[in-house]
């Protein structure tokens, strides 16, 4: 289950990594989520490649 129970659209979508970090920052912060939790998630989701961001961003939200 992901970190925050919100559902983030990201299929087609644009598939740029700031563009995917930046829309799931916005939803993370809709729900609530404090600055440090959107700071923890931007650094974790900026602390690999591509594909773990992706990996990051379904631990956080619920991607579709």
């Amino acid at each position: 289950m992901a970190k925050f129970d919100i559902d983030v659209q990201l299929s087609g979508e644009d598939g740029n990594a700031f563009s995917i970090i930046g829309t799931v920052r916005r939803a993370l912060k809709r729900a609530g989520a404090t600055n440090e939790e959107l700071a923890e998630f931007s650094e974790e989701a900026m602390s690999g490649d591509y594909d773990h961001l992706l990996q990051t961003a379904m631990a956080w939200v619920n991607v579709s």
